[in-house]
């Protein structure tokens, strides 16, 4: 047995042995692969195989669809049949709303080349008449869908990865990971069978492995503990059950194809066919985490009671959409672990604080993503980066605040919510509030409904009493859309504030801060009291992390940067910084994130209210352009209250950021709602802020600005300063632009807009896809971002956008269409 390799996989399931052959495959020698038991005896054996090409996730989608096309080419390559049965998939639908999300799901789907086609009811019960339809809207089919024999598809994947050259070992558990500064020191124990159990024996190794992935399924929680870091990675109890063969399904297969895999959303579960019987698998409430700190060596391949009672809402369901089962039997039943996270979303890319170790965790639908987990993380590892964004999928998204009892309740949630209407304007309850800024409540009773942001409350909008955020929410214009129309009106006619204390903020400094920095990000660093947009790059020219730099003194810096993203931002930050310090001098850098609240005040009176509150032995013209130019720092009070103002605004209107110490938030908040009343003064959430920065073509991190496009993709060459060098310029230059952002304006429905997941057209070519979509209230129509092939980025270009199955007209606009010599963000007084 080998002691010393280039890459170790932990994990012998679909997701790891997947891993195990895209590493090989892209060339990796020394690829080896450890399972502590046999292959597939994890959540794989269990699962039911289905693969569903449904996702709202660009990404995610990108990784589904590369699994179903790899896994058709398995056998031709391997001579071992993957068990795929192409038979399609059909997503009913019983509500007009559903049908809605499925729409914006093909739109989705489309940018990604996915195909599907839209079905009547009658069109459904004349191909399938064993089906039920006459309650049903409609559906979607993708004929390219279908479901694996997972078993088959892990050792097809297996004998593949050996054939590029990789081992596999089986029986052998990870009991430790050391770093030794450039290779990881893996303890391993050999396992033996003793009494129907498998456990350690006193046979142990250390293996050397210059790259080590986890993915390690069930056991994330150990693997977790191992390591010394936290992961939302726990397992939920999911269960589906096996019929009695249906003499109905055996006579009408006797002259017809199988079905296709049956979705019936409104009633959560999905059923297919097997062996002239059906499967049900239901998604129902209260199924219950379980393993959150240990699996017991006594669970192996097992499974635990079925809990029928759980699942009789769905069972029955399932009989009224397919009469002839009612009389059918019940077989089999499964009721197995699936690992989830509280988004759903597995967590693929690198741990956070480690070097060199990679995360493959948390798969809720494991089989679907293997392959493409595998493909694009084997990139990620190669390469240095895969060929989409695959942000939303780090680990690092979910903080170091983040608890095991967090995770568990999240995790149940995700579960249960698999088959619920997955509004764009929706905000999941479980486990909130939990971090509220000190303003919570102050806002709260003034009508704040809050979104969810890396854990903070943050108001989306602001709304009358007895307003009810889960009624309002829809696919088209929701409820809460006329309050946010009037908070964006009151920014760009009077003046509004947001709270933005979710903002990420750290402290660089130390004697070799200015130079790394200046190597760090693309832009010019700003003098003393001043402050510049930059962005920080991947290793291959692509957006890594968007930046306001503060300029505190010649040696420190104060950097914000989204909210969402405070580990992600953090953890790049820190090893960038561990690798510069030897050659820049010491630089010291610090999470302030908690310290600081912020609030965001904007519009033509903004001025006027801090006039009323600023200290200053010239009052009358510390906020003067003056004193106080535009993308400037002071150092002001407010009251009594000491205040880091900058002079900038997301919204593109005279206005300030106000960072302040978060303990005197309650009193800064009193103090601006007071002087404000005069002016009157608007709460305002983050939707209408999402419009108003459209408006001026602000690109946002994670829609417009990401790890698949450059800075000059994204248009931004006045925030790219080429006679300098910094990390990643010569592969961005050399990239050149491959797509361009731009902004348009979409005559569109009446009752709805572009949520930024839509497809963009040129008569029938797809040439593009918006990132971002919303309501301006100074155009009076639908606005939206994204990113269309260059010939087509030029101001006047006509496109089409799909929005509900339909093309509408969209332009091309000139960037910041909205004031664009900004006049009003530089306005004097």
């Amino acid at each position: 047995m080998k002691t010393q390799v280039k890459a170790l996989v932990v994990g012998g399931g679909a997701v790891g042995t997947s891993i195990a052959y895209h590493l090989a495959k892209a060339g990796w020698e020394d690829v080896m692969l450890l399972e502590r038991d046999e292959l597939t005896s994890g959540s794989t054996w269990h699962a039911a195989g289905l693969l569903p090409y449904f996702n709202m996730s660009y990404a995610t989608t990108h990784i589904h669809d590369y699994s179903i096309k790899f896994y058709k080419a398995l056998e031709e390559e391997t001579g071992l049949n993957a068990g795929f049965f192409v038979v399609g998939n059909l997503r009913m639908a019983q509500s007009k709303a559903r049908m809605d999300e499925y729409m914006l799901y093909a739109s989705t789907a489309e940018t990604c080349g996915v195909p599907y086609e839209w079905m009547s009811p009658a069109q459904i019960k004349e191909r399938w008449p064993l089906l039920r339809t006459e309650d049903l809207e409609g559906a979607i089919y993708h004929p390219t869908d279908g479901y694996i024999n997972p078993a088959d598809v892990t050792m097809a994947m297996a004998k593949g990865a050996r054939q590029h050259g990789a081992t596999i070992e089986r029986k052998w558990q990870v009991d430790g990971y050391a770093w030794a500064g450039d290779h990881w020191d893996v303890t391993c124990t050999r396992m033996v069978e003793k009494g129907g159990n498998l456990v350690p024996s006193d046979e142990q190794i250390v293996i050397s492995a210059e790259h080590v992935v986890t993915a390690t399924g069930n056991h994330a929680q150990r693997t977790a503990r191992l390591l010394g870091i936290k992961m939302p990675a726990i397992p939920v109890e999911h269960q589906y059950i096996v019929t009695e063969p249906d003499p109905a399904l055996v006579e009408w297969r006797k002259t017809n194809e199988q079905h296709p895999v049956l979705r019936d959303a409104d009633a959560k579960w999905y059923v297919r066919e097997e062996r002239g019987g059906w499967i049900l698998g239901p998604y129902e409430r209260n199924a219950p985490a379980r393993f959150l700190y240990d699996v017991p060596e006594s669970f192996r391949a097992d499974l635990f009671p079925l809990d029928l009672e759980r699942i009789e809402e769905e069972y029955m369901s399932m009989i009224h959409r397919i009469p002839s089962s009612e009389e059918v039997g019940l077989k089999d039943d499964y009721n197995g672990p699936i690992c989830y996270t509280p988004d759903g979303n597995p967590l693929i890319g690198p741990a956070p604080g480690l070097r060199n170790m990679w995360l493959a965790e948390g798969f809720s639908f494991g089989i679907t993503a293997a392959g493409g987990a595998g493909y694009y993380l084997a990139q990620m590892m190669v390469a240095g980066e895969a060929e989409i964004d695959m942000a939303s999928l780090d680990p690092k998204r979910f903080g170091g605040w983040m608890t095991t009892e967090y995770a568990a309740r999240k995790n149940e949630e995700a579960y249960e919510h698999v088959y619920i209407l997955h509004h764009p304007d929706e905000e999941r309850p479980a486990c909130r509030p939990l971090r509220t800024s000190p303003a919570y409540d102050r806002q709260k009773a003034r009508g704040a409904q809050f979104g969810q942001v890396n854990g903070w409350e943050r108001p989306n909008y602001f709304a009358p009493e007895g307003f009810d955020d889960h009624d309002g929410r829809s696919f088209r214009r929701g409820g809460w859309w006329q309050y946010a129309v009037e908070e964006a009106q009151a920014i760009r006619k009077g003046v509004g504030l947001i709270d933005a204390t979710a903002f990420t903020k750290h402290v660089v400094r130390g004697p070799g801060a200015t130079q790394f920095l200046d190597w760090f990000t693309c832009n010019r660093l700003p003098k003393v009291g001043r402050i510049n947009l930059t962005y920080a790059l991947t290793s291959h020219g692509t957006t890594r992390t968007e930046y306001t730099i503060v300029r505190l003194a010649e040696d420190e810096y104060y950097l914000v940067s989204a909210g969402a993203w405070t580990a992600y931002d953090g953890d790049y930050l820190r090893k960038a910084i561990g690798d510069k310090r030897e050659a820049f001098g010491w630089i010291d850098c610090h999470d302030v994130t908690t310290q600081w609240g912020v609030f965001a005040i904007a519009g033509p009176k903004s001025r006027d209210v801090l006039q009323s509150l600023v200290r200053d032995a010239d009052a009358s013209t510390v906020l003067s352009n003056k004193r106080f130019p535009w993308l400037s720092m002071r150092d002001i009070e407010l009251g009594m209250v000491p205040v880091r103002a900058i002079r900038v605004a997301y919204t593109g209107e005279l206005g300030w950021e106000l960072h302040h110490p978060i303990e005197m938030q309650n009193h800064l908040f009193d103090a601006l709602m007071a002087a404000g009343a005069e002016h009157g003064l608007q709460l305002v959430g983050a939707r209408a802020q999402n419009w108003l920065r459209q408006e001026k073509s602000y690109r946002a991190f994670g829609t417009e600005l990401g790890r698949d496009a450059t800075p000059l993709e994204a248009d931004l060459p006045r925030f790219v300063d080429l006679e300098k060098d910094f990390h990643g310029k010569d592969a961005m230059v050399e990239t050149g632009v491959r797509s361009k952002c731009v902004t348009v304006l979409i005559d569109g429905p009446e009752d709805a807009d572009p949520w930024g997941r839509e497809a963009l057209y040129d008569g029938e070519t797809r040439v593009g896809r918006l990132t971002s979509g919303g309501y301006s209230v100074h155009f009076g129509k639908s606005i939206g971002m994204g990113y269309v092939t260059p010939d087509r980025a030029t101001p006047g270009t006509r496109l089409k956008v799909r929005m509900f199955d339909a093309l509408w007209d969209a332009e091309v606009v000139e960037d910041s269409p909205y004031d664009p010599k900004n006049e009003a963000i530089r306005k004097d007084g």
